[in-house]
């Protein structure tokens, strides 16, 4: 992965060219410009992980930061305040945008170039990696006349694309559709898109008052993240709007707790969601080079525990020449929650988290993000030490994660573990 340049006989303007064109081929997520004192190291991240990509002399450090500087319309004269900017029409694609952020350290200038690639989000909900479970809930959403629509995870997880697939559905002639984001990631043709300034007071919330003034159908709001923006979008979807959201929350459970923080008033909050999207990144197995293996004690009762499935064998990643560590590209895990009357109930009701857990979860009713990352293992799509990266074991699997970690790098004896007590609490997924 790593690239030698001619920095003595190339024009800084080509290594610039040159390393976003690779980086985007190599379909990297970031190009990180990391300055030393001696040199300038630079990183890509590729499925969510950062590789050594390249390293820039000391004689060539300023003048690439400086045309990075000057292609993405920054002022090439300030290095001591953070800046943003965006590359355009640098690489023939017409689904990447770059977006670049300065942040002034003590060696110098670092530099963020970010590629967004929207091609999944043009591919349809049918390219995200939904089960065929959890496909039919999320067109079952979206098919509601109003409603409040959240997709929930951290950041750089998807939650992006996936709200964009859904607007791309509901797109048509019959609907004003008006957005309000920070920034536009992707313009849409027939959809009027919003961008926030709240340095002149265009916030989110001022920005969805005066949404609601424009006689809009649909309403997507790039991220909730105050008190005063999550009211608003909920008495939004209680006037016969349709709202589509983003909430930085773990799961389902998690983000009807993180909005009744925010003080959205219980009875409003019943009658208000409609459903909620949680969904993680896993790296995907290359299918070139995957093997599979004899599943440990460990894993087979994971499986028998979660899925009530005997397992035998489960594949692992290997490496070849067309991927990364035997890892390429990356897939969604997703927990999708359709909010039913008894649950609608249980909110308004301020029922106890224990009985709502229940409700939420109980019968079958929503696969949680650990079911359906076991799912994908089971389907060769990923592996399963992937799926516990992902997951936050430490608050889901409480005082067991140390030995549950440890069993599954191979460092102690499975056997060893306490199975009922770490398999109780992995029940309450």
């Amino acid at each position: 992965m790593f690239k030698e340049f001619d920095y003595e006989k190339l024009p800084v303007v080509d290594i610039v060219n040159e390393m976003i064109t690779d980086a985007a081929n190599k379909n990297a997520s970031d190009i990180h410009f990391d300055p030393t004192p001696t040199v300038l190291k630079v990183r890509i991240r590729v499925d969510g992980e950062l590789i050594d990509y390249a390293t820039v002399p000391e004689s060539v450090k300023n003048p690439l930061i400086t045309r990075i500087k000057i292609i993405s319309g920054m002022n090439i004269t300030e290095s001591r305040l953070p800046q943003d900017g965006a590359i355009k029409n640098l690489i023939n694609k017409d689904s990447l945008d770059l977006r670049v952020s300065t942040l002034p350290i003590v060696y110098g200038e670092k530099v963020v170039i970010r590629i967004l690639d929207y091609t999944m989000s043009s591919g349809g909900l049918e390219t995200l990696g939904f089960t065929s479970s959890n496909l039919p809930k999320v067109k079952k959403l979206i098919e509601e006349p109003n409603g409040i629509i959240l997709i929930t995870g951290a950041t750089g997880t998807g939650k992006s694309t996936t709200v964009y697939s859904m607007l791309q559905i509901l797109n048509t002639t019959e609907r004003n559709i008006i957005t309000v984001e920070d920034p536009v990631e992707m313009k849409l043709p027939g959809i009027n898109q919003v961008q926030t300034m709240s340095e002149i007071g265009l916030t989110f919330a001022n920005a969805l008052r005066s949404i609601l003034r424009q006689d809009p159908d649909v309403i997507m709001i790039g991220e909730i993240r105050d008190d005063e923006t999550a009211r608003i979008a909920v008495r939004a979807s209680i006037t016969g709007h349709l709202v589509l959201s983003t909430i930085h929350t773990n799961n389902s459970l998690n983000t009807i707790e993180r909005l009744l923080d925010m003080e959205v008033e219980r009875y409003l909050l019943g009658s208000a969601l409609t459903g909620v999207i949680s969904q993680r990144l896993v790296k995907k197995l290359c299918p070139k080079c995957r093997t599979s293996r004899p599943a440990t004690p460990y894993e087979k009762n994971v499986f028998k525990q979660v899925l009530q499935i005997e397992i035998n064998d489960i594949y692992t990643p290997v490496g070849c020449n067309e991927c990364y560590h035997g890892y390429r590209g990356r897939i969604a895990i997703q927990e999708v929650l359709i909010i039913d009357q008894l649950i609608r109930d249980a909110i308004t009701n301020n029922t106890r988290k224990e009985d709502l857990r229940k409700l939420v979860y109980g019968n079958g009713k929503t696969s949680t993000l650990l079911e359906d990352g076991l799912m994908k293992v089971m389907n060769g799509l990923t592996s399963f030490e992937e799926i516990l990266r992902v997951i936050d074991i430490d608050d889901d699997l409480g005082a067991e994660e140390t030995n549950i970690k440890a069993a599954l790098m191979g460092k102690t004896n499975p056997s060893t573990i306490e199975t009922n007590k770490t398999f109780e609490n992995l029940e309450i997924l």
